[in-house]
C-alpha cells in the first residue's frame, strides 16, 4: 500500500486545501484496497460512473493510485445512459475523454420500463437500480472485468446498516467487497472509509461536471432520508458518533447477539 501523510482528523474537509485533502482522500482509500484486498496485480477494475460527486471522486482517486501502486492494473469507466428525459448525455464522453482513458457508454431505456411497470407515484428507485446493475453485471462479464468499482462511501454503510435494523429486522451493511448474486463479479467499494462531508468538498475543489439525481423525477427514498437526517442529528448532539457506528461494524462479536446460526450456543 502507499503510505501517504494525512492531516489531523480534527480538521474539517472544507479547511483543507485540495492537495492535503486529496492527501487524505488517497491515504483512507489505500487503506481499504489493502484490508479488503480489492485490487489485485493485472486486474481489469470497472468504474461505475454515474455522474454524481461519489464516483467522480472513485475514478479521480483510482486513476492517482494507478500512476503510484506497485502492481499494474487496468481501469476502465463505464456509464449506463438510461435515457432519462433531459440526460445531459454529452457531458461525460466530454469529461472521459479529456482524461484520455478507456471508458463505454451503454445505451439501454430502461427509463420506459420502469415508467410502465411502476405507478405514478410511487418510488422507481428499486427496480431501476436492480436493473441498472444486471446491465452493468453483464457487461462487466463480456468484458472480463475482474473488479466492478462502486461509489459507496462510509455514510452509505452506516445508512444502510440502519435502514436493515430498522425496516428490515437485519443486522446487515454494505461490504466493501462481495461476490456478486450471479457469482460471477466482483465489487468492490474503495471509498469505504470515506467519509460523504470530504467527498462533497473535494467535488467542489475539482469542480466535477455533476449531473443531477433527480432526472428522472422520481421520489427521493423517503427511508434512507429519515435515517440520514436521524444520523445527523446525533452528529450534532454528539460529535464523532457515525465514527464509533462505522466503528462498531468492524467489530462483530456473534456470541454476543442471538444468531445460532453464526455461535454454537447449544454446545455451551
Amino acid at each position: 500500500m502507499i503510505e501517504i501523510a494525512v492531516p489531523t482528523p480534527h480538521t474539517t474537509p472544507d479547511e483543507l486545501p485540495l492537495n492535503k485533502l486529496e492527501k487524505r482522500l488517497l491515504r483512507k482509500v489505500g487503506h481499504a484496497i489493502e484490508d479488503f484486498n480489492m485490487i489485485e496485480a493485472n486486474d481489469k477494475v470497472m468504474v461505475c460512473l454515474s455522474g454524481g460527486k461519489d464516483s467522480y471522486t472513485l475514478l479521480q482517486l483510482l486513476l492517482i493510485l494507478q500512476k503510484k501502486a506497485p502492481i499494474h492494473f487496468d481501469i476502465i469507466a463505464v456509464n449506463l445512459d438510461q435515457k432519462q428525459p433531459s440526460f445531459p448525455e454529452e457531458i461525460l464522453p466530454e469529461y472521459l475523454g479529456k482524461l484520455g482513458i478507456e471508458y463505454h457508454i451503454i445505451e439501454r431505456d430502461t427509463y420506459s420500463v420502469v415508467k410502465r411497470v411502476i405507478p405514478e407515484g410511487k418510488t422507481t428507485c428499486g427496480l431501476c437500480s436492480r436493473m441498472r446493475r444486471g446491465i452493468l453485471y453483464d457487461f462487466a462479464h463480456e468484458h472480463k472485468v475482474t473488479k466492478i468499482a462502486l461509489g459507496h462511501h462510509k455514510d452509505d454503510i452506516i445508512e444502510t446498516f440502519f435502514l436493515n435494523l430498522f425496516y428490515n429486522g437485519q443486522i446487515k451493511a454494505m461490504p466493501a467487497k462481495l461476490k456478486s448474486d450471479d457469482e460471477r463479479n466482483i465489487v468492490i467499494r474503495p471509498l469505504a472509509y470515506v467519509a460523504e462531508n470530504e467527498i462533497i468538498a473535494y467535488a467542489q475543489h475539482m469542480n466535477f461536471p455533476i449531473i443531477p439525481c433527480n432526472l428522472c423525477g422520481s421520489q427521493e427514498n423517503l427511508q434512507r432520508k429519515k435515517i440520514k437526517e436521524m444520523l445527523s442529528d446525533m452528529e450534532i448532539q454528539t460529535p464523532g458518533r457515525k465514527e464509533v457506528i462505522f466503528s462498531s461494524l468492524q467489530k462483530v462479536a456473534p456470541s454476543q447477539l442471538l444468531d445460532h446460526t453464526l455461535f454454537d450456543f447449544k454446545s455451551l
